[in-house]
């Protein structure tokens, strides 16, 4: 289950260029490295930071061009709904700390997640505070440990960095040295610097409910002051006390009390208003800030001109802008409140891990000696650890004792356990139903399939769809375009109130023509809402793929998601995807006599350095055959087979080499005919009648001469026929593409339903045919499990990988089908069909709130039914929408995979 497979091999080959190039140059042939490609691609680092303070469209914006005006950085993505900016830079050029700088300087607060070089790299807190002394003692106690590569100390934060290979130490060994060096003085525990962790929603969520409350503190008497007590009876009589010529009461009343809403509740929307003008540019702020402004300084230049004029009648609106900023607040801690959902699908994964394990000593002779219980994050490769039944596994291992039944289904959605026994795979996070386990640690920390998965969704709710750019574009001129929209609303509504335009009556008995201006211009400031645009696409995108890997559907991001919803045809590989991909040696037919096992070893030699599933089919019969034999044969078994000399793969069609000093051939027809070899009738009919059974015959020449026939059968995957059949009636077309024979891929084919059939193909020759459908006009997606089917998944519009196929197709892959079940396949179309409806249905909604919005807000409706969008109602209008959207892409976690999957699931257990 490692999804960091590409990564790893890339380095591995980056490693050792001088040697390949030397073997190449052994072998006859002229190579020269390429030192620009190689310099830059294994220079490349990945940074992840949290930027805070993000409130927009617009923000994110500006943040992602400043990272990439940067010099050195490749790629910078910021993502408004996660809250994360991902960079790719050259750390030669530029380091994290620069990237950080760059942040800052934009107005918005980052802070480090990781950076590339935290994968083997641990941060220990020191529970107290040590002279520097001490401090290097421990420092040279850990340098002093093999495996440690680098030690790094913040003698102010009191923490460690210790840099190290996990094949040598780990954590445990580090926490352990420090508490004996300074025994009973000094211990350390792991801790999470800066943005690690995943973001504190929770604090966040406080402080907007605690600012809420606040205001409405504030706000509500404001609110009864001006809309309730001022039509009361007795109470408006002293409301209207006047103190100094006409300025009464309640005017000083509602100043006083909206005040601390204006400047100090609301002071976040001036900072963020003020960075956002100081790098250029115009958020949701601006808009709060100006709308409020408007109100509340109109309203105290009232109270003023009342105060020096006794003749003076005028209206404040210090209610409009209390409550503009009360209804806002409550609309933001909504909307944080909603955002935090969409990433419960992160948190349950990472949920699964346990919090603590058994950890066993053994000794020389493999017993165990004691056990103690650790946290599960100090668990360090090649730990022997204690599974009970009902315990959660707490790292990914090997099973070197005991068996058991283990339900995986956290991890690959499947429901059924899984047997368990010695030398097989464990997934930390998954359930052990029954038997007592001892497994070996194999994977831990960031290297575990479970962190895998937690990473790839993470990266997966990073990527943009490209109908994201929609949004984009917009939030460029959407704010400038808001503001001149507001100004030339009041400037119309006052010069034809100040001409006449319209009647005197149509103006409230409290206003006069500018007030009435001014309210609408006002309303229409406030009720724009940029947010909504802004989150319609990354919150569904971040529900849809959470989803999604709780169903066992692992997505790499929006752009695989768009793509999957638009699929109208899907290629699939046989071997493997279609089939069950463990093929088994039916029969055999000799054209000549020989021993059945002489025959086999010979055969099984020349096979056994091919990754072929046929040619592991082979080796694995050939051990069989030597188990069913005599004593003789039994301790022969326990020998190697035979070495194989000159071996040449030859891909798509079979391998060569030589064994014994004899030239074998083992492959398909063209192979044989190829080389020369005469194939005779009877060999022709044998193999028509093989693949007429669904079955492939492998030939087999020794010597120059044809001598036997292979018959192998992969049996169809169950459920295959039916999938088909679903797809089809979903109106997207199947088709088989595979490097076997037409014989075999004509009879699987028909077997499961599927119409169009290439067979005999090159790998390669998948990728052009994925090129020709996309050329007629159709959306490809390949299904695939092999090394052979990464060209054609990188080729096609949507990748999917079977999750038990290789690491290199699961790295081509757009989407990770973990449990290898082709039911999957109409669930990542189904889900990303889902989550489509709901990015339009976000995107009709919060544009079709502002298109009609505005107007309305602008005094539309006025001259014809005197309707009057009051701007603290424009307000909440405007706050509801943002949560409105958010809730929208929150009812994808309800999404249930479509019904006929769950009745063929049914069909399968009842045949089973």
């Amino acid at each position: 289950m490692d999804y960091g497979i590409g990564e790893y091999l890339t380095c591995s080959f980056m490693s050792k260029e001088e040697s390949i190039r030397e073997a190449i140059e052994d072998a006859g042939f002229e190579a020269t490295l390429i030192e620009d490609d190689i310099d830059e691609r294994s220079a490349i680092t990945v940074c992840r930071l949290r930027i805070k303070g993000m409130t927009c469209t617009s923000c994110s914006s500006t943040v992602e061009s400043a990272l990439e005006k940067v010099q050195g950085v490749k790629k910078a993505v910021v993502a408004l709904a996660t809250e994360e900016a991902e960079i790719r830079y050259d750390p030669k050029q530029v380091n994290y700390k620069q990237l950080i700088d760059a942040v800052d300087d934009t107005g918005f607060e980052a802070l480090l997640i990781s950076t590339g070089e935290d994968r083997n790299k641990v941060h220990l807190k020191l529970e107290r505070t040590l002279s520097d002394r001490e401090i290097r003692v421990i420092q040279q106690s850990l340098q002093a440990l093999p495996g440690v590569e680098d030690t790094e100390v913040d003698v102010q934060l009191e923490n460690i960095t210790v840099s190290y290979n996990p094949d040598l130490t780990g954590p445990r060994t580090f926490i352990d040295v420090i508490g004996e060096t300074y025994p009973g003085r000094c211990k350390a525990t792991l801790f999470q610097p800066g943005g690690l962790g995943g973001p504190d929603r929770s604090e966040e969520i406080k402080q907007y409910y605690k600012s809420f409350l606040w205001s409405l503190a504030f706000t509500v008497p404001v609110f009864l002051l001006a809309m309730v007590f001022m039509y009361t009876p007795g109470i408006k009589r002293g409301l209207e006390l006047r103190l100094v010529n006409m300025l009464m009461l309640g005017a000083l009343l509602r100043w006083i009390l909206s005040t601390p809403v204006q400047f100090i509740i609301g002071w976040r929307f001036y900072t963020g208003a003020y960075k956002a003008l100081r790098r250029g540019s115009a958020n949701m702020d601006v808009l709060i800030a100006l709308g409020t402004n408007v109100a509340y300084f109109y309203s105290v230049y009232t109270v003023l001109r009342a105060a020096t004029d006794n003749s003076f009648k005028g209206t404040d609106f210090f209610e409009t802008s209390a409550m503009l900023i009360s209804f806002i607040l409550l609309g933001k801690y909504l909307e944080v409140l909603a955002k935090g959902k969409t990433s419960e699908a992160i948190a349950k994964l990472m949920d699964l891990a346990p919090d603590t394990a058994t950890l066993l000593t053994l000794d020389s002779h493999g017993n165990v000696v004691s056990e103690r219980t650790i946290s599960s994050q100090l668990i360090q490769r090649n730990d022997i650890i204690k599974i009970l039944p009902g315990e959660k596994v707490s790292a990914d291992g090997l099973v070197v004792w005991g068996q058991s039944h283990v339900n995986e289904s956290m991890i690959t959605g499947e429901a059924r356990p899984v047997a368990k026994r010695i030398g097989e795979e464990v997934i930390g996070g998954t359930v052990n139903e029954n038997g007592v386990l001892h497994i070996r640690a194999t994977h831990v920390g960031s290297e575990s399939a479970l962190s895998q998965i937690v990473r790839l969704v993470e990266a997966a709710q990073m990527a943009k769809a490209p109908v994201q750019k929609f949004a984009d574009k917009i939030s460029k001129f959407f704010v400038p375009l808001v503001i001149v929209i507001s100004f030339t609303t009041w400037l119309a509504w006052f010069v034809a109130g100040k001409i006449g335009s319209y009647p005197k009556s149509w103006i409230p008995s409290s206003m006069d023509e500018f007030e009435l201006a001014l309210q609408f211009g006002i309303s229409v400031m406030v009720i724009a809402c940029p947010c909504a645009l802004g989150l319609a696409t990354p919150t569904a995108v971040m529900v849809g793929t959470g989803v999604g890997a709780t169903q066992g559907v692992l997505i790499k991001g929006g752009k695989a998601l768009e793509s999957a919803h638009k699929v109208d045809c899907i290629i699939f590989d046989k071997t493997g995807t279609l089939t069950i991909g463990k093929p088994i040696v039916i029969n055999t037919k000799f054209m000549k006599n020989m021993v059945l096992h002489d025959f086999y070893e010979i055969v099984a030699a020349a096979e056994a350095n091919s990754e072929h599933p046929l040619a592991k089919a082979v080796v694995e019969y050939a051990k069989s055959l030597r188990g069913e034999s005599s004593e003789a044969s039994r301790l022969q078994e326990a020998s190697r087979l035979p070495e194989a000399q000159d071996f040449v793969s030859i891909t798509g069609h079979g391998v060569k080499a030589r064994v014994h000093n004899k030239n074998v051939l083992v492959g398909n027809v063209k192979l044989m005919l190829d080389s020369g070899i005469t194939i005779s009738e009877d060999a022709f009919d044998i193999l028509k009648e093989v693949e007429g059974m669904a079955r492939t015959g492998i030939l087999v020449s020794i010597n120059g001469e044809l001598v036997g026939i292979i018959s192998i059968s992969d049996p169809v995957k169950p459920e295959a026929r039916d999938v088909v059949s679903i797809l089809k009636s979903m109106k997207i077309k199947s088709i088989m593409v595979t490097g076997d024979n037409w014989g075999t891929a004509n009879a699987i084919a028909k077997e499961v339903g599927i119409e169009t059939v290439m067979a005999e193909t090159l790998p390669e020759g998948k990728a052009v045919k994925v090129k020709e459908l996309q050329e007629s006009g159709m959306t490809v997606a390949m299904v695939g499990d092999g090394i052979n089917d990464s060209p054609a998944l990188v080729a096609a519009d949507v990748g999917m990988a079977i999750g038990a196929g290789t690491d290199i197709a699961i790295e081509a892959a757009d989407i990770v089908l973990m449990r290898s079940n082709l039911e999957d396949v109409i669930t990542a179309i189904d889900l990303s069909r889902s989550t489509f409806r709901r990015i339009r249905l976000n995107y009709l909604w919060a544009l079709g709130y502002n298109v009609m919005g505005i107007p309305i807000a602008a005094g539309l409706l006025f001259p014809f039914i005197r309707f009057r969008l009051p701007p603290w109602i424009a307000g909440a209008a405007m706050a509801a929408s943002s949560v409105s959207v958010v809730c929208c892409s929150l009812l994808l976690r309800y999404y249930k995979r479509p019904r006929k999957l769950d009745l063929l699931q049914m069909q399968t257990v009842r045949i089973q």
